[in-house]
């Protein structure tokens, strides 16, 4: 067994431990980062990216096989499309490829001594790690835990077969002719209806009685309309009973206590993550704990001196970016900075059809905190762009406080809207007023305009509605 002394030690490459890795090497601290899979994590190997590169050829797939069905209003005329999924799946893991290579590249032109292997934590300063070149021990005066989290399992309907984890889901060769999710939260509805837009006949089975419940209804309805159009079986407030691996069926019991059963091809189990906190040695440091995540403050420190934690492994929101923004308070906070994890917003997006974003808070959530709120809306049905693009569904609404129209939170559904999140997070971050946004000249044609309307709609002072 070797030894080796480092500044750093960061346990997991994903998001949050690689944007530590190289924010410490820029801020000259020695730093090893210690992965046991590939670099950049569940995000970049088998969950971001992959996901959304299959519901991109999805959609793409779905847009051909739809003017084949009926005329096009664009003149378009496609003969019999078809997919090759194992083809799909490939382009998908060159993405990935082409990506963790980058990563892999920026980590060895900083300098971060990456070691591929599994890290044991023996105690707050030293990590055992088993590589392929033996083992070796490791000391080190800070311990960063960026170990992410994983899907979580129903025991009764174990992972394995034809019952899938995510993970497995963007694997996939063939298209399943019958598909079960059980979950409508985001992953499971992001999955599902991709799926159904390749041609599987989907059923989607929820414990409770709505679905995307962190929503609130009026961003859920386009949501609703696509899944209907799609042909989707929605089975509400029904809990899972068993699986017959043998017959492959699959049994459920609604709230009325009916039961009902189906027979399919492949199931996906998504009901959520939890954070990843066993098979390392973490309980050797006895840290405080909110249920299974690390507990830590707003500079991540945990209950052991010189001891972080950053991302999904301290709970929610289990978003990349919050682990990426995470990472950097950390690192300047050891480098000698003032720094503390305290954002205006964490924005979220959903990736169903339409996509679904929010930052900040919305009217029911600014009225619940006690302050009197003004909402301004404005549909794509309204915006220029939104018709050229046939993406006229969802809108745009933005919530202030009435007293001096400081803005307090951003929903937004519609095809595209993912990539208006930036703007609205920008406006949180600069304490933006209702002003601010409908005086900035919005270029025209956008998807963008939008954002002014809903702002002019709040003062009272809309125009194109």
């Amino acid at each position: 067994m070797t030894l080796q002394k480092t500044t750093l030690l960061i346990l997991g490459g994903g998001p949050g431990g690689y944007v530590a890795a190289l924010r410490a090497a820029q801020q000259g601290l020695q730093t090893v980062l210690v992965e046991g899979g590939g670099v950049g994590g569940t995000c970049l190997n088998v969950g971001c990216i992959p996901s959304k590169a299959l519901i991109h050829a999805a959609a793409e797939f779905h847009r051909a096989a739809s003017y084949e069905q009926q005329s096009s209003p664009l003149g378009i005329t496609v003969t019999a499309p078809s997919i090759d999924l194992a083809q799909t799946m490939a382009w998908k893991d060159g993405v990935v490829g082409k990506l963790t290579s980058g990563v892999n590249g920026l980590l060895r032109k900083a300098g971060v001594h990456l070691l591929q292997g599994w890290g044991r934590i023996l105690d707050g300063k030293t990590v055992e790690v088993e590589h392929a070149e033996g083992t070796v021990r490791i000391q080190c005066e800070h311990l960063l835990i960026a170990t992410g989290s994983q899907a979580v399992a129903l025991s009764h309907l174990p992972f394995g077969g034809d019952v899938l984890s995510s993970t497995q889901a963007l694997s996939l060769t063939q298209v399943p002719k019958q598909f079960a999710v059980i979950g409508a939260g985001y992953i499971g509805l992001e999955l599902g209806m991709a799926y159904a837009r390749l041609g599987s006949q989907v059923t989607v089975i929820e414990a409770g009685n709505r679905i995307l419940p962190g929503y609130d209804a009026e961003l859920v309805k386009p949501v609703e309309a696509s899944l209907q159009a799609l042909g989707v079986t929605m089975r509400l407030s029904c809990s899972v009973t068993e699986f017959d691996a043998k017959t492959n069926t699959l049994h459920w019991v609604s709230g009325e206590n009916t039961a009902g059963e189906g027979r399919f091809d492949k199931v996906l189990v998504a009901v959520g993550r939890h954070p990843y906190t066993k098979g390392f040695g973490l309980e050797s440091l006895n840290l405080a704990m909110n249920g299974n995540a690390i507990r830590v403050d707003d500079q991540c420190r945990t209950s052991m001196h010189q001891v972080w934690a950053i991302g999904d492994v301290t709970g929610d929101p289990m978003l990349a970016h919050r682990a990426m923004a995470q990472a950097e308070v950390v690192v300047d906070v050891i480098a000698g900075k003032k720094r503390h994890f305290q954002p205006a917003s964490i924005p979220a997006v959903c990736f169903t059809v339409p996509e679904v974003v929010t930052a900040g808070l919305s009217a029911e959530q600014a009225t619940a905190a006690g302050i009197d709120c003004i909402t301004g809306v404005f549909p794509f049905a309204a915006n220029g762009r939104a018709m050229t693009m046939e993406a006229s569904q969802g809108f745009v609404r933005v919530v202030a406080r009435r007293d001096n129209h400081a803005i307090v939170g951003w929903q937004a559904v519609g095809d595209g809207v993912a990539e208006l999140i930036s703007t609205f997070a920008l406006s949180l971050e600069m304490q933006s007023r209702l002003e601010d946004v409908a005086g900035t000249i919005h270029a025209h044609p956008s998807l963008g305009e939008a954002i002014q309307e809903a702002a002019f709609h709040a003062l009272g002072q809309g125009l194109h509605r």
